[in-house]
């Protein structure tokens, strides 16, 4: 230990302490400047601030003129504090000197450009909170060598980061809090001490409200919409597979606002999945209906246990009851009296055509064919008649399953979202 009680040239004295009794130690954020989800890496800068006592080092201040004097920092001894989180160079400009008083107290104070490590949780992004910590302790003396203590509370130093951040990035610093702790050296009676600062980050999800999550709402609610296109009428498959490709397109070109990775999946990427799914099994849905639409002349007649599913409940179900437009052949036969012997007798008593059996059988066989081909041209109307409808009630009802399913999964999410959002705000 090295004792000095009188006035010395500062500029070449050297002291080597042999046993520290304290070191405070504060921090305050001075901007936050970047968060890596892929790297894991919060980069930011602290304004770092020691005060450590030097044990035997003091001198009278009425002799020499000061109390407290300016050292270069190659000139005096200074506790080995680090961040344990800290993962490059420390890039921020130097200072060359720190104070020392004459009761044997030093301090120093500097900027850090910190990149440290952080466990970034971005299941609830954009509207994530993150707790990051900056962890001090000394690289090499144990807790018999050094104690330390915070130099101000941390509600100060939260008042004091808030007041020197002048930048309003994507992060906002909303809480500090911080504990005093040991780690145990395995295998060895002893301990560090530490002092840990927790930094309690919440992301501005406006930009990304903005640019995500109200065009993606936008695109689905056109989708949406596209059923009320009649499909007999207009290509409405076209005008879907236009909307998917659009749709396509703005998540590649928004793909650099999302995070690369993390360790759950963000649930904004499984909005996006859901919304494309749901654009896709819409054009589906488009396929299905136009082929039945379009392709009901050369179907056979529907089964009956189709006609009592589809056309008789389901129909009443959805709210598109089945229109009667079947051709009536004895109504056909009545109205037009073909094969109807009065008539025939009718007709030729009026004519005064003699009766002969030749010619009797003769019309006979004219108006059975004709009475045919009328059969079989009203049958095939109402088979194609059947089908088209049957194609209604399917678009129908799968329009609705479609909103009860994007109703349903909308919710869930953004119940999900805000739950684990208040969940992750109530543990920090």
């Amino acid at each position: 230990m090295i004792v000095v009680k009188t006035c010395l040239d500062t500029s070449s004295i050297f002291i080597q302490l042999y046993h520290l009794s304290s070191c405070q130690v504060a921090a305050s954020l001075s901007q936050l400047y970047h968060q890596d989800e892929k790297a894991q890496i919060f980069e930011s800068f602290l304004w770092v601030y020691f005060l450590w006592n030097i044990e035997g080092l003091s001198w009278d201040p009425v002799e020499c003129g000061t109390d407290r004097i300016s050292l270069p920092r190659e000139s005096l001894w200074m506790p080995d504090i680090v961040i344990n989180e800290f993962m490059d160079e420390n890039r921020a400009p130097d200072t060359y000197y720190l104070y020392v008083t004459n009761t044997g107290i030093a301090m120093d104070d500097h900027q850090i450009h910190v990149i440290s490590s952080c466990n970034l949780d971005i299941y609830t992004f954009p509207f994530d909170i993150q707790n990051c910590t900056f962890t001090f302790n000394s690289y090499k003396l144990y807790v018999e060598d050094i104690q330390m203590f915070f130099a101000v509370p941390v509600d100060v130093t939260l008042r004091n980061s808030l007041d020197v951040m002048t930048t309003k990035g994507e992060w906002e610093l909303i809480n500090m809090l911080c504990e005093k702790s040991v780690l145990p050296i395995e295998n060895m009676n002893t301990s560090y001490d530490l002092l840990i600062y927790h930094i309690i980050l919440r992301r501005r999800p406006t930009m990304y409200i903005v640019n995500l999550l109200i065009p993606s709402c936008f695109l689905i609610a056109v989708d949406l919409f596209s059923f009320l296109l009649p499909p007999q009428n207009m290509d409405r498959s076209a005008f879907k597979m236009t909307l998917i490709f659009g749709y396509t397109v703005f998540l590649l070109l928004m793909n650099d606002l999302l995070p690369a990775t993390g360790n759950n999946l963000p649930l904004i990427n499984a909005f996006f999945s859901l919304c494309l799914a749901l654009m896709v099994a819409s054009l589906l849905e488009t396929i299905l209906i136009t082929n039945i639409l379009y392709g009901s002349s050369r179907y056979p007649p529907l089964p009956q246990w189709v006609k009592v599913l589809f056309l008789d409940n389901i129909a009443r179900l959805v709210c598109l009851s089945k229109s009667d437009q079947n051709c009536d052949v004895e109504e056909y036969r009545i109205k037009t009296g073909l094969c109807n012997p009065a008539k025939i007798l009718e007709s030729e008593a009026i004519h005064k055509i003699p009766p002969t059996l030749q010619e009797l059988k003769k019309i006979r066989r004219d108006l059975q064919s004709i009475v045919q081909q009328v059969e079989k041209h009203c049958s095939s109307d109402q088979s194609e008649e059947e089908w088209v409808h049957l194609g209604h009630v399917i678009d129908r009802l799968l329009f609705i399953l479609y909103v009860v399913f994007l109703s349903v999964s909308f919710i869930t999410i953004f119940v999900c979202w805000f739950y684990w959002y208040n969940v992750t705000a109530s543990l920090v």
